[in-house]
């Protein structure tokens, strides 16, 4: 018998979405505990230790962004945000405090399930103590063990803060990560409000590395929050 697949959290005080996500996610085989508040959430995640948290910002008895803050304190499984807050603010907010990523409602089933695949893949890497040594996508490929990135084949040469901002980004390739996030981790935090920084870099990597740099198809914008480099399954 095929073993049965990852373990999720769903913290979701609404009735309807709570259905939805039960039909989905057991129809493609995972397991699924649900919690309506946050407390009982909080408890279900140090009980249960899910593979991944689905969790609505909006609960009854304390905010989403704490119950991402408090599970951060000791855990680093997958959140995605799961809200019908879709103010650049409010996934500003759920990210810098831990959130691995942000789906604003309504959303489609297929989005949801791709979401939940990159976190795992992530966490996957993560318990092995290694990331995959080549990063590849279409006709861009990262190759971390030599620090060489190519195009076609042919090797384009970064400099420090470029290659270094890229493979930050293919560390979490697939994922959101807001300026304070990659400044912080380029840059230092003594650098976190530089954001023309980045923004400066990331033209300078589009122009080397997109066929055209004003339509990317790798390192995608995501206005007002902050930068995502497509993950290696995407179409």
């Amino acid at each position: 018998m095929p073993e049965p697949k990852e373990l999720i959290l769903l913290i979701e005080d609404e009735p309807q979405m709570r259905r939805f996500l039960r039909i989905t996610l057991q129809a493609h085989g995972y397991r699924l505990v649900e919690a309506v508040s946050a407390k009982e959430g909080l408890l279900q995640a140090t009980t249960r230790n899910p593979d991944v948290v689905l969790l609505d910002l909006g609960l009854p008895d304390l905010d989403g962004l704490e119950v991402t803050k408090q599970l951060r304190e000791w855990t680093n499984m997958p959140i995605i945000v799961i809200s019908a807050r879709d103010q650049e603010q409010d996934k500003v907010n759920a990210l810098d405090a831990g959130a691995d990523d942000y789906i604003t409602k309504p959303f489609n089933a297929s989005e949801l399930l791709a979401r939940i695949r990159v976190a795992l893949r992530h966490t996957a890497r993560e318990k092995s103590g290694q990331q995959e040594p080549v990063f590849a996508l279409q006709n861009l490929k990262v190759d971390l063990a030599l620090r060489k990135v190519f195009i076609d084949g042919k090797e384009v040469h970064l400099t420090p803060i470029e290659y270094k901002l890229l493979t930050t980004l293919v560390r979490h390739a697939g994922q959101v990560l807001t300026h304070r996030q990659l400044l912080k981790e380029v840059w230092g935090p003594a650098h976190v409000n530089e954001v023309q920084y980045l923004r400066v870099y990331m033209l300078q990597l589009r122009q080397k590395l997109e066929s055209d740099s004003t339509r990317p198809r790798f390192l995608m914008n995501e206005p007002g929050i902050g930068y995502r480099l497509k993950s290696e399954t995407e179409t």
